[in-house]
């Protein structure tokens, strides 16, 4: 085996091995097995025979929902998977109303879409019943990785090592051609990296504290027919708790309390109920009112956000990648986390096909870099939205633009928001979902728009930004992040 093409030589007998079996590695063994005789998914858990939660999956409680973004792409891989989830008892969210509060003030308008609206769990089995029917994928299961297989020089990865999480604690290697690290915020890549003398790169790291705590209820069918999804954001300012009720499968709705810089929703039933009755819109409250609950709360806490920086490695080895939340991850409650292992596993793909049709050396250095384009617009909006919060705190390499954004985009949904301008209030959700580049908010047209009819007060605050950067508007735009290595749909969107 040559190091310079090592990820794409092409003949049945190459392996790729996937280390975690959760949404990223199924999406990466959907891509990879064009590429390879066999993909191995290894993962520590057995696999449930229904829709159940894993233990390897601890946020599996807590709501998902996909967007636009990820959904177009899950259904590029997996055609129709949206049928297979609502054959599998997900309910429908066609003309079913989502209210939308911030803020500013509420939207509330029925959903155009026939979209699933699922557990984690469900999603997971549907994808997964599909990856076990592709021929050259297997599935390894309750089994701990415990390290990188390598050449003498430790150059290129050729395998893993792993254990048997049994009783027999069995020790077993599997040589491959390449090792793809799917698995989320249990990573050990970097210790194992460090173990192999490879220097690693301080990650930027988002001090969140963050805390989630879901509760579940059984909905009456009349009210199931009428919600897709109530959603009321907290303010910042006054350090309110976000809240997020939605409807899955089997007769269920989860409701969501969100905090972020160190305030954490109770786990409690009675301060659980007591929370969402004080939430700045009273909404979520009034249609709970009489549900059944079904579960106490519970929570799910996060104290950091990471994104690390393999591409700016003088040495990486070959045969090795990681995409997913070992690599870069993210704020739950922004619904970006399986976006961006679809657009990773989207960005994988391209970088595949390219280097089959023309092979060059470092092929895995370059597909790091490709996918730090594809998360750099997430990682920002991800900042600008909580470092909002007091006790957020950011450390890392310079981020432009985010006491700017926070401002501007504040200023933009607050206009949305009070003149009901429903195209105005998708494009800031579109940008904030990923569907389209944040370049197009902070396009250079629309913010003098935004700021021609802003208050006084607002007006001058933006006035002395500018003034103490000694810049005019459009210099200052032009020095923010253009995003121009990853991929969005057009906009306008092409009809």
């Amino acid at each position: 085996m040559t190091e310079t093409n090592l990820a794409v030589t092409e003949g049945n007998s190459k392996r790729a091995i996937i280390i975690g079996g959760g949404i990223g590695g199924l999406l990466t063994a959907k891509v990879l097995s064009g590429y390879y005789g066999e993909v191995l998914i290894v993962d520590k858990d057995d696999l449930p025979e229904k829709p159940e939660n894993r233990s390897g999956t601890p946020q599996d409680f807590q709501p998902h929902r996909l967007t636009p973004r990820g959904s177009m792409i899950m259904n590029r891989l997996f055609p129709g998977f949206n049928n297979d989830l609502l054959a599998s008892g997900a309910p429908s969210s066609l003309n079913k109303i989502a209210h939308l509060s911030n803020p500013y003030g509420s939207h509330a308008m029925p959903n155009p879409e026939d979209e699933a609206t699922f557990s984690r769990a469900l999603l997971e089995w549907v994808f997964r019943e599909r990856v076990k029917k592709i021929p050259n994928v297997r599935f390894l299961l309750k089994q701990d990785v415990i390290g990188l297989l390598t050449n003498s020089k430790q150059t290129a990865v050729t395998g893993i090592t792993v254990r048997d999480r049994g009783q027999s604690r069995q020790q077993k290697t599997f040589a491959g051609d390449l090792v793809l690290d799917a698995s989320g915020r249990s990573s050990k890549l970097v210790i194992w990296l460090q173990e192999l003398g490879y220097t690693i790169p301080r990650p930027d790291i988002l001090k969140v504290s963050l805390g989630y705590s879901t509760r579940h209820y059984r909905i009456p069918s009349h009210l199931a027919e009428k919600w897709d999804v109530i959603r009321v954001d907290g303010n910042p300012v006054k350090k309110e708790f976000t809240g997020v009720f939605s409807i899955v499968e089997d007769n269920r709705a989860e409701m969501l309390l969100w905090g972020a810089g160190g305030r954490y929703p109770s786990t409690k039933a009675e301060e659980f109920e007591q929370t969402v009755a004080h939430l700045a819109d009273p909404f979520i409250a009034e249609v709970l009112q009489g549900l059944e609950p079904l579960t106490s709360p519970r929570g799910y806490r996060i104290s950091e956000l990471s994104r690390q920086h393999f591409e700016q490695m003088e040495k990486w080895p070959s045969g090795l990648l990681v995409l997913g939340d070992a690599l870069c991850n993210f704020d739950p409650i922004y619904g970006l986390g399986m976006t961006m292992a679809a657009i990773e596993a989207e960005m994988l793909e391209q970088c595949l096909i390219e280097q089959r049709a023309n092979p060059t050396p470092h092929f895995e250095q370059k597909v790091l870099q490709r996918l730090q384009d594809a998360i750099e617009p997430a990682w920002w909006l991800n900042c600008v939205s909580d470092l909002q919060w007091s006790g957020v705190e950011y450390r890392g390499q310079p981020l432009e633009g985010i006491d700017f954004a926070q401002k501007y985009f504040n200023l933009f949904l607050q206009e949305a928001t009070t003149k009901q301008n429903f195209e105005q209030f998708l494009l800031y959700w579109g940008v904030n979902s990923l569907l389209f580049s944040p370049r197009v908010m902070i396009d250079q047209h629309m913010v003098s728009s935004i700021l021609a009819d802003a208050s006084t007060a607002d007006k001058q605050w933006f006035h002395e930004f500018f003034k103490k950067r000694d810049q005019t508007l459009d210099e200052y735009l032009d020095q923010l992040p253009s995003f121009s290595g990853a991929s969005f749909v057009s906009f306008p969107p092409e009809s």
